[in-house]
């Protein structure tokens, strides 16, 4: 059997004046050698696209992290300058996608920007700069660091038991990564809280009534998805997932070849 393909939403991007649809680095290759799975990066339009045409030609939606923010006219909220940059192109790739993923039980890890578009594709919001809300951390990526020392694994997350994540990472305390200034405000109906910081704010989640796996989580596992064990386990179980999936589509066999 071949390997398995995920899709992955594509960020728009400019480069020497020129458009550029966009993935890092980082996802791509969590998705290769962690998840053991192949990954097609999906240009980002904002209209003319088929949703299905996409979803039937994969076994997967990895929903990856970004400097840009979902808009928030998307959740009922006015936009402001402080709320960007936004990447209009984006929104309307991931959440059809999002949404129609679910619907058809294909398996779905959103990870970052990916966690807050789950949450707004399935009716819930958003709040910006969190660092200044009572009692919340400044979860924004230090400053003065390198890239390896921005992505460090540095902060404690409660997974609470008997979740989805419990299952693959265990109960209680699990150690990761977490840069972001924007997190759920109001969690979605469908969505189930899996993981909090230790001052409240949401980690992760996953889709309460799902067919298939269906996880989002604010930390970055892809960063060090060959070397950190949670991150590893995380995208192993979402590998597992989408394999599962691609075998489940597979033809019989006819029965002279079974014979």
């Amino acid at each position: 059997m071949t390997k398995p393909i995920v899709a992955i939403p594509a960020d728009i991007r400019s480069f020497d004046g020129a458009t550029w649809h966009a993935v890092q680095h980082q996802y791509l290759s969590a998705a290769l050698n962690a998840a053991g799975v192949m990954a097609f990066i999906i240009p980002a339009f904002e209209q003319g696209y088929d949703t299905d045409a996409i979803l039937d030609r994969v076994d997967g939606l990895l929903v990856s992290g970004s400097a840009s923010n979902v808009h928030p006219s998307l959740y009922g909220a006015e936009a402001t300058e402080r709320d960007g940059p936004f990447d209009p192109a984006r929104d309307a790739t991931s959440l059809p996608l999002i949404r129609r993923a679910i619907d058809r039980a294909i398996p779905l890890l959103a990870i970052c920007r990916g966690i807050q578009e789950l949450n707004v594709a399935l009716g819930g919001s958003l709040a910006t700069e969190i660092q200044e809300q009572p009692g919340i951390w400044d979860h924004r990526r230090p400053e003065g660091v390198d890239r390896d020392g921005m992505y460090a694994i540095r902060q404690t997350v409660h997974v609470k038991e008997g979740s989805c994540i419990a299952g693959i990472l265990g109960p209680g305390e699990v150690l990761v990564n977490s840069l972001h200034r924007q997190a759920i405000a109001r969690t979605a109906p469908r969505l189930q809280v899996e993981a909090i910081a230790e001052d409240g704010t949401v980690e992760a989640v996953s889709v309460i009534d799902a067919k298939a796996f269906a996880v989002g989580v604010q930390w970055h596992p892809e960063y060090w998805a060959e070397t950190d064990k949670p991150s590893n386990k995380l995208f192993d179980a979402f590998g597992d997932a989408v394999r599962n999936h691609a075998t489940g589509k597979l033809p019989a066999a006819p029965a002279q070849a079974i014979a």
